[in-house]
């Protein structure tokens, strides 16, 4: 199990960043296609897949913005956070053995209101593969 970091939003600060880093698997993706019952070829068939302009299987666009809310719900702002809403352009495919990294970077806070936008961005090396802006409530140390 991961630690558990978390920030209250009074402790956020513009600027402050988290990542969480995942190896996708053969069992990441089939478990991700039998979950959710998104069983295109271009994710669960090799033979179909290499006809594709990919030239072979990707992992499903949505497990890859998971690795966000692995970040959201984990590190900043942490347990109790609730994603409120999710901005995404998928830029570049993820492959079984890929290792991703998913960073967030708050964006701007509104303390009152308990909401923190974040800047999301999942990454294979230098290559972004993922960018968007995600809301969150945060939790309040009050």
């Amino acid at each position: 199990m991961q630690d558990l970091i978390g920030y209250s939003v009074e402790e956020m600060k513009v600027g402050q960043s988290a990542s969480f880093a995942k190896t996708v698997t053969e069992a990441d993706v089939a478990l991700f296609a039998g979950v959710t019952g998104d069983l295109n070829p271009a994710h669960v068939n090799q033979a179909y897949a290499e006809q594709t302009d990919f030239k072979g299987r990707v992992a499903h666009g949505i497990l890859t913005a998971g690795f966000i809310s692995a970040v959201l719900g984990t590190k900043l702002p942490g347990p109790g956070s609730i994603y409120l809403s999710q901005t995404l352009r998928f830029l570049a495919p993820v492959r079984i053995g890929n290792t991703v990294v998913a960073t967030v970077t708050v964006k701007e806070i509104f303390a009152k209101k308990r909401r923190v936008v974040l800047d999301t961005v999942c990454r294979i090396g230098e290559t972004v593969v993922l960018e968007g802006e995600a809301t969150v409530m945060a939790p309040s140390r009050r």
